[in-house]
C-alpha cells in the first residue's frame, strides 16, 4: 500500500509541476494531440503503458519495492 500512495505522490508532483510552471505547454499539448488521430492516441497510450510497466519492473529488479 506504501507503494501506491509513493507512486500516487510522485505522479501528483510532476503533474503539479508542469501545471504550476508551464500551464501553456499543457495548452499546446493538447492543440497537438486533438490534430493526431484516435487510434494514434491509443497507440501512444499503450506505448506509455508499456514503458511505465518496462520502469517499474526493472524498479523491482533493482530492489526498490522491497
Amino acid at each position: 500500500m506504501e507503494i501506491i500512495l509513493l507512486a500516487l505522490g510522485l505522479v501528483l508532483i510532476v503533474e503539479g509541476l508542469v501545471y504550476a510552471l508551464a500551464p501553456s505547454l499543457i495548452e499546446d499539448l493538447l492543440a497537438a494531440l486533438r490534430t493526431l488521430s484516435i487510434e494514434a492516441r491509443r497507440l501512444l497510450g499503450l506505448a506509455t503503458l508499456a514503458t511505465g510497466a518496462v520502469l517499474v519492473w526493472l524498479a523491482h529488479l533493482m530492489g526498490a519495492l522491497g
